[in-house]
């Protein structure tokens, strides 16, 4: 009686996991897995070129204007010999606002806009269409009956 469990389970085990299998192809293989994938590459690329911007080029224009030897990466406070960085948390400060800005220029206006213009194109009610001529001698018959009562 124990063997016959035995193969039982063992089949069970096996169905369940060539269905986790076909679950995992079905979702992994959709449309939305691999457009999300795509997004996650493209918004990384995205943040270097941001991080890049900030560390040589904004960074470095703000420490000239504000006093420091080596710019922002120079900004420590020190105290009994240890030092706070704080010109490096300043730089990812303005990282983050940049890339902050632009993913809110991007999806809220940009995106927002494009939303709104098909909105509207969706929503601007179709042309009537021409009179028929049932129609068109109807109007003919009414104008006349106004014009003899005039």
């Amino acid at each position: 009686m124990g063997m016959g469990l035995e193969k039982v389970t063992s089949m069970d085990v096996s169905k369940k996991a060539f269905s986790l299998l076909d679950e995992f192809k079905a979702f992994a293989f959709k449309g939305n897995v691999i457009d999300l994938a795509i997004g996650v590459i493209i918004g990384a690329a995205f943040g270097r070129i941001v991080d890049s911007l900030v560390k040589h080029i904004i960074m470095p224009i703000i420490s000239f204007i504000l006093p420091g030897e080596q710019g922002y990466l120079a900004w420590k406070l020190a105290y009994n010999g240890k030092e706070l960085p704080y010109g490096l948390f300043i730089g990812e400060v303005v990282n983050f606002l940049l890339v902050a800005l632009a993913l809110f220029v991007f999806i809220v206006k940009f995106l927002g806009w494009v939303m709104r213009s098909k909105k509207a194109e969706a929503a601007a009610p179709a042309p009537p269409p021409p009179p028929t001529k049932d129609q068109e001698l109807l109007a003919e018959i009414r104008d006349l009956l106004k014009a003899g009562k005039a």
